[in-house]
């Protein structure tokens, strides 16, 4: 669980960055899982981005989608969900709070 002060700094870093995919019509599926997934690894910190044609409401797909990933749901933004995980990686530059 993230404290309101590591919210608040993932959420001034992903100010900045581009939504990486997007959840349609088809919802949430395996390859995309898998893909995200890969992006939390090497990034940690990645936002996607909720078409307007999508089933269900950006907050509870941004929820879903973090728990799918095991990751955090730092904010949704209109249609933009901004999702941190900790990377196992050692050759990644880490997030430190």
């Amino acid at each position: 669980m993230l404290t309101s002060k590591q919210r608040s700094k993932l959420k001034a870093l992903a100010a900045n960055l581009a939504p990486i995919g997007q959840i349609g019509k088809e919802g949430i599926g395996e390859n995309m899982l898998r893909s995200f997934s890969d992006c939390l690894e090497k990034r940690e910190l990645i936002k996607v981005a909720v078409l307007e044609n999508a089933d269900g409401d950006p907050q509870e797909l941004g929820r879903e989608l973090a728990s799918h990933l095991g990751a955090e749901c730092v904010i949704v933004i209109g249609r933009k969900a901004v999702l941190y995980r900790r990377s196992q990686r050692k050759d990644v530059e880490h997030i430190y709070f």
